[in-house]
């Protein structure tokens, strides 16, 4: 959690720097006005607000950080689909009893649709989303040598960010993503023994570009 407060802080003083960094680009004569396709590139770090139970035992899974990659298709200036997801997996090492007993990797994807306010060419644009998403878990692995599997987990995904335009093309954001989803088996050695509902919340910053 510490390194989501800090690239939280680090993200707030960043906008709040940004409309008279990038005011010089306002009076540009392109317009991100209509156009229909953006691509961004960033990095997100992922942290779970549920812990499962293996074998009757509390454990706790550490966040991580992995880059992402996502791609939109505006129906209009305001309304738009996006394709989501982790370009790498995230690892979480799962701990219990105060040290750690095993890994799973993780690697969501999710498809949303988004509203984004203000104008195309507004210097600040937030935007909000809701969607569905799926967890792939893989690695799973227990340090005493014992077979771990986890469900993948999927459900609903709520998107809230903000778009920093620096001119009609290219564009820096900031989002979180919180991701409720269905409870997944958690199995030893092929016989299950608990559920895992890891729900996590995700802080990402990228840079993308609109054409």
């Amino acid at each position: 959690m510490n390194r989501i407060r800090h690239l939280t802080l680090a993200l707030m003083g960043a906008m709040a720097f940004a409309p008279a960094a990038f005011a010089q680009d306002a009076t540009t004569t392109d317009s991100a006005s209509g156009k229909r396709f953006a691509v961004v590139g960033g990095y997100a770090l992922t942290e779970p607000t549920k812990n499962p139970q293996i074998g009757g035992a509390r454990t706790s899974l550490d966040g991580d950080g992995a880059a992402t990659l996502s791609a939109s298709y505006y129906i209009n200036d305001n309304i738009a689909i996006e394709a989501w997801g982790a370009a790498d997996k995230f690892g979480h090492r799962v701990n219990s009893g105060g040290g750690k007993i095993g890994s799973v990797d993780s690697q969501p994807v999710a498809l949303s649709g988004q509203y984004h306010f203000r104008g195309a060419d507004s210097i600040v644009r937030p935007f909000v989303g809701l969607g569905y998403y799926q967890a792939n878990y893989s690695g799973e692995k227990l340090i005493d040598g014992q077979r771990l599997g986890v469900e993948n987990a999927k459900g609903g995904i709520a998107t809230a960010g903000v778009d920093l335009n620096i001119n009609p093309t290219w564009f820096a954001r900031a989002d979180v993503r919180y991701m409720q989803g269905s409870k997944s088996d958690v199995k030893l050695d092929g016989v299950k023994v608990g559920e895992a509902e890891l729900n996590p919340i995700t802080l990402g910053v990228g840079i993308g570009a609109r054409f």
